[in-house]
Formats: C-alpha cells, sequence, structure tokens
C-alpha cells in the first residue's frame, strides 16, 4: 500500500471517529442556568429542557454521576448543579436534607417522572391494538341481569364463552382499524377499555360482576382478560429510535387533523419491526416537489397547470424534490405488535397523518 493511501485511510479512519464523538456530544442550550431547583409538577424531560437543546437525552446528561444512578430518584427540593466531568456537561444533585434524624425530605408523591404520568396513563391502561384475527376470536357481552341496555359498576353482565372462576376481564369497545398504506397492510384492530371485572359465574354463558367502568358497557362489547402490561412501570429510559426503514403517523388520538405537543399519536411500526418503548423518533414532513416550467420558473405543486401536470409526469428531470421539513419529536410510550402508541414531546410544527418518523440528530447549535 503505498503512502498517500495510507494518509487517506488515516483520514478516513479519524473523521468517522471526529463524527461519531461529535454526534454523541451534548449541547447545552443558550442562556441555560447553572442550578435548578427540582420543582413539584417537575419531569426529568422539562429538566433537561432548561440544560439541553435535546432533552430527550438527559439519560447521557446525568448518566456518570453516581449520585443519580437511578435518575428516577430525584424529588422536589433536590438543587441540581450543572459541572463538566471530562468535558461533557453532568448534572449532580444535592439532596434536601433535614437537620435531623429523619434525614432527607422526600416528597408525598413520590421521585419525579420520565414525563407526566397524567398524559399517558389512560393509555397505558385503556387501548389496545390487536391482530383482526384474534379480535375476531373474542367472547362478548351478550346482555345483563339489569333489563337496562346500559350497565355500569355493581352490574351482573353474561359473557357467550366459559372463563375461568374468579379471572379478572375487561370490556372493550371496538375502535379503528390501522393501515399501513406503504405496505399496503391491515395493522391492527383499535380496542377502547370501557370497564373491567371477575368472573363469578363459569359455564357455557359465565356471569361478570362489573368492578368498574370508565363509560357504560353494552350487548357486543369485546371481553378479555385483563392486560398484564396495562400494569407496566412508564419509568422508561428515552432513547434514538434506529430502525431500517422509515416509520410514519397512521392516527391522531381523537381524529383531529393535526397534533401538536403532548398529544398522542399511532405509529405503523411496532415490536415486529425492533420499536420499543422508550424510543425518540424525529418527525419530517416529506419535502415539497417543485416542477421547472416552460420560462424556467418553479412552480409549487397546489400552483401547477394542467399542462405542468403532464410536464412533471412525463420528465422527472423537471422535477426538483425540496428537503424534508424537520416538525419535532416524539416519544413511544406503548408497544403492540405492529402498532405503537407515542407522545409529542417538542413541536416547531404541527403533526399529521403521513408524517415521516426517523432517528433523531443532535441539534448543531451551541450553547454559551
Amino acid at each position: 500500500m503505498d503512502y498517500t493511501m495510507k494518509r487517506l485511510l488515516l483520514l478516513a479512519f479519524l473523521s468517522l471517529n471526529i463524527f461519531s464523538v461529535n454526534a454523541d456530544t451534548l449541547t447545552l442550550k443558550a442562556g441555560h442556568p447553572e442550578t435548578y431547583v427540582v420543582k413539584k409538577g417537575d419531569t426529568l424531560w422539562d429538566i433537561s429542557g432548561y440544560f439541553l437543546n435535546d432533552p430527550w437525552r438527559w439519560p447521557k446528561l446525568w448518566g456518570v454521576n453516581p449520585q443519580i444512578a437511578n435518575p428516577h430518584l430525584i424529588y422536589p427540593g433536590d438543587r441540581l448543579t450543572l459541572v463538566f466531568i471530562d468535558g461533557q456537561p453532568r448534572l449532580v444533585v444535592k439532596q434536601h436534607i433535614k437537620k435531623s434524624p429523619e434525614g432527607r425530605i422526600a416528597s408525598k408523591d413520590g421521585p419525579i417522572p420520565a414525563v407526566d404520568l397524567s398524559l399517558i396513563q389512560p393509555y397505558l391502561t385503556q387501548n389496545r391494538v390487536v391482530d383482526p384475527a384474534v379480535f375476531a376470536a373474542l367472547p362478548i357481552v351478550m346482555s345483563g341481569e339489569s333489563p337496562s341496555l346500559h350497565h355500569v359498576v355493581s352490574d351482573i353482565i353474561y359473557v357467550n364463552a366459559q372463563l375461568e372462576l374468579g379471572l379478572k376481564v375487561a370490556m372493550y369497545e371496538t375502535g379503528r382499524e390501522f393501515f399501513s398504506q406503504e405496505r399496503d397492510a391491515l395493522l391492527g384492530q383499535e380496542m377502547i377499555l370501557t370497564s373491567s371485572g371477575r368472573v363469578i359465574e363459569s359455564g357455557p354463558i359465565s356471569k361478570v360482576e362489573l368492578l368498574s367502568s370508565l363509560r357504560e358497557t353494552k350487548g357486543g362489547f369485546k371481553v378479555a382478560p385483563v392486560e398484564d402490561e396495562a400494569l407496566m412501570s412508564a419509568y422508561f429510559v428515552p432513547k434514538a429510535a434506529d430502525l431500517a426503514v422509515p416509520a410514519a403517523i397512521i392516527a391522531i388520538n381523537g381524529n383531529i387533523r393535526e397534533a401538536g405537543k403532548l398529544d398522542v399519536v399511532y405509529l405503523d411500526r411496532g415490536s415486529e419491526d425492533g420499536v420499543k418503548t422508550g424510543h425518540v423518533f424525529s418527525m419530517y414532513r416529506d419535502g415539497e416537489d417543485i416542477t421547472i416550467d416552460n420560462d424556467g420558473m418553479p412552480v409549487r405543486t397546489l400552483d401547477r397547470s394542467s399542462y405542468d401536470k403532464v410536464l412533471a409526469h412525463f420528465s422527472e428531470d423537471t422535477i426538483h424534490k425540496m428537503p424534508d421539513i424537520f416538525h419535532g419529536n416524539l416519544l413511544v410510550f406503548k408497544v403492540f405488535d405492529k402498532t405503537s402508541l407515542g407522545l409529542i414531546m417538542f413541536n416547531e410544527r404541527p403533526a399529521r397523518v403521513g408524517d415521516k418518523l426517523v432517528k433523531p440528530e443532535p441539534l448543531t447549535l451551541k450553547g454559551d
């Protein structure tokens, strides 16, 4: 190998390593504080937003600090101080201590969570997406001891299946069917929790006593065992999603047209595609196609004449795709087989169905 080739390979190696280091470097926000006192209602994401351009990277901000080996054990009253360890910004905590044998003052509400749990708790416990075949095979509510068509807490309902005595079950209303346009496939059937209960009599037609009710339960609603993962911890650690194929938003909770910060959306990728709880995606809208007309002038898609549309159809040389537009970040908090639920944590522009979801890249703006 000649000298010139060796130098080129060395430069390439150094460039890759420099890029990796830069990509893993935390970017401090301009005007960030030097200290911060944790308040009731704070979240780990919120606090990191005071210090970082990429608040989802809070595990790295606290990762090497032995005092916060578990960053979930941070309480209101704790004072966080920004320091530098090996050139990297880190937060260290000074715990709120009483001058008495009782020691640390712990909030009655416990340690602060990663995100506002009240925003996602209903979806952790109420929403499921299952395979359509599984959904079709579930037993249904037939009727109840009460002549009413609507059943609530303490009512006894009848289910057309022999269920195990004492089994805890949940009743679900039929929700939406989710499709992937990119894969031209049905991804799953949404199920919306209405009530829960316990089997008090087993037989060809089982009796279930309703123990809790979010809304009235009716005949025809589906019945399934209580979902274990509905009780899962929401104290997850965010990490960059890195899928081989970009994901996309397929639905917005409430069927609204656009979603903003702290809204919940459905993704067209799930555990089968490698999506995990805690994954963070960047949201992008596809860049617009600009056509060059006969006068050499750029024409936007909405402004195309019939002639421009024909020209664009037959001549790819006249079409120029603009860069994709960044819209914000979302955090995955619940995963199904082929779909998942995400919470929009930051947005510069409203998100819509069809927006593309890719691996988040660190912001390159430098703070003070």
